[in-house]
């Protein structure tokens, strides 16, 4: 096989799939072997090699037939968290050790539909919960750039494996940073599309009023390949959101909405963002940011500004409080979602016990790791008599009020513009005396996620150093705007090179 498949985008892999310079079985192959090589990244959780090479083999037959789609043959993986009837679904917790749902995940299944071929399910924080990939019971996923550094959370498996060149593109979810944070951490290219834009239906829930889905990948228009196959209206999710009749459907608006945004910079010749405000709050950029990423994320603002777009200060100012807010809401639906999970039908049983109630105790102790106990005590607590009022109901005005607080904004301008992360991650096992530590990483990607708004990150630059690791900047749109995003990245990544860099190469 000429054609060198590791680090080649899904339109590259479209086209040698379509000129048959390579077959998805050989695509498929390569990938596993590629897995197999780099086992010491911890990407991978569970794969099956026979069904991979299966669905490749599906696809090719599609292909010969002329009935491929856009991404017919193009290796993905799956977070372990979207449930899966042909492997296991964990959610990476002794809690669900070797489950098997008896359904696929909706995400799941519209992308098989197109024709992706599944290396299988990615590593991430146990139930979702952390900001390092740490805390999954399958061990710590590894950073592709640095070994010795987590790739962020929860979603660091995807990350990870996008990032190595394990796979073209990979599932993951954002409760309160979880696609934006790792993709940074790792280099690549990830967005959180609004809220309720993809099914939530087969997704082990952690926070539902946060919880979404989305997709990493190398660049900006590969990540518009797979989000308009996630997207659209589920009647399975009572969160998901329809649209009028007199309009298409998510992923066929989203791809409008990016080719119409393209097609306007292209008019405009040497300055394609001409008219473009962006808007830079001011609290992102105070005491405890990394003068790196502040380097980086300043350089980003220039390139653009370089293209037209009009730089606008603007104010956040409860950037802060999305913190406290976000880490009693967030807790307090884990609390009530995590219940289900007692020892009775299914998960983790404990092996000693007396009656039910120490049952159900001994099997969840057991079953939950430090971080998701954490965070269920968290959320008892605010939710319990006499604290209800205290936490939680303040929790939700505070979460209006840094809705409202966006939206004046972006009366302002059109996007707003920011780093990812405060710092550039941390060694793994590295000591951490308060656990709540890492909770204060999140500060710039929390209100996004209790607004419930697109946002992305993109690759900007590198740390100095013996080994310089990824910075990423993070794009924030209007509700619906997933598609000016994607094209305001796009056009990011057209001038610069920063999501073309390989691990080792830099």
């Amino acid at each position: 096989m000429s054609f060198t498949p590791e680090f080649a985008t899904i339109a590259a892999l479209r086209l040698a799939l379509q000129n048959k310079t390579v077959s998805a079985r050989e695509l498929a192959q390569q990938a596993l072997d590629s897995s197999a090589r780099q086992k010491e990244l911890n990407a991978f959780v569970q794969q099956d090699a026979a069904l991979t090479l299966a669905q490749a083999d599906a696809a090719d037959a599609l292909i010969a037939q002329g009935k491929a789609g856009p991404l017919t043959g193009i290796p993905i993986a799956h977070k372990d968290l979207f449930v899966t009837k042909d492997w296991q679904t964990t959610a990476c917790s002794k809690m669900l050790e070797g489950y098997v749902s008896p359904f696929d995940a909706t995400v799941v299944t519209k992308l098989q539909a197109a024709g992706t071929v599944s290396l299988g399910k990615l590593n991430c924080d146990e139930f979702a919960m952390g900001s390092r990939n740490e805390s999954s019971v399958f061990g710590p996923v590894r950073n592709p750039w640095d070994h010795s550094m987590v790739p962020g959370g929860s979603s660091g498996g995807s990350a990870s494996a996008v990032a190595a060149g394990l796979v073209a593109g990979a599932t993951a979810t954002d409760t309160g940073g979880s696609i934006r944070q790792p993709a940074a951490l790792c280099g690549v290219s990830g967005i959180k599309p609004t809220y309720g834009t993809i099914s939530r239906f087969g997704i082990i829930a952690y926070g539902s009023s946060l919880d979404q889905a989305g997709p990493i990948a190398r660049n900006a228009r590969d990540l518009l390949d797979l989000l308009e196959t996630m997207c659209g209206f589920d009647p399975q999710d009572a969160t998901s959101l329809e649209f009028c009749d007199d309009q298409p459907n998510t992923g066929a608006r989203i791809r409008q909405e990016f080719e119409q945004h393209q097609s306007q910079q292209d008019a405009q010749g040497s300055q394609p963002l001409k008219g473009v405000r962006i808007g830079v709050p001011a609290q992102f950029f105070g005491p405890g940011l990394d003068p790196a990423i502040a380097d980086a994320i300043e350089a980003a603002l220039k390139t653009y500004e370089s293209l037209g777009a009009e730089r606008v200060t603007v104010q956040l100012p409860l950037t802060e409080l999305s913190v406290p807010t976000y880490y009693v809401s967030s807790p307090a639906e884990a609390s009530t979602n995590l219940s289900r999970f007692d020892g009775v039908r299914f998960g983790h049983r404990a092996s000693q016990y007396t009656d039910l109630n120490s049952m159900i105790s001994r099997s969840r102790s057991e079953g939950f790791g430090p971080e998701v106990v954490r965070r269920i005590l968290v959320g008892t607590y605010v939710l319990s008599h006499g604290y209800y009022d205290a936490y939680y109901l303040q929790a939700q005005r505070v979460r209006r009020m840094i809705v409202d607080d966006f939206q004046k904004v972006f009366e302002q301008c059109d996007l707003i513009l920011g780093p990812v992360t405060p710092a550039l991650g941390r060694k793994l096992g590295a000591t951490i005396e308060d656990p709540t530590t890492d909770w204060l990483g999140d500060v710039y990607t929390l209100g996004v996620s209790l607004a419930g708004l697109p946002a992305m990150s993109v690759p900007c630059g590198f740390s100095q150093g013996e080994r310089p690791l990824p910075i990423g900047l993070q794009i924030i749109g209007n509700y619906f705007r997933e598609g000016q995003l994607l094209a305001f990245a796009d056009r990011f990544q057209q001038v610069t090179d920063w999501h073309q860099r390989q691990p080792g190469q830099q």
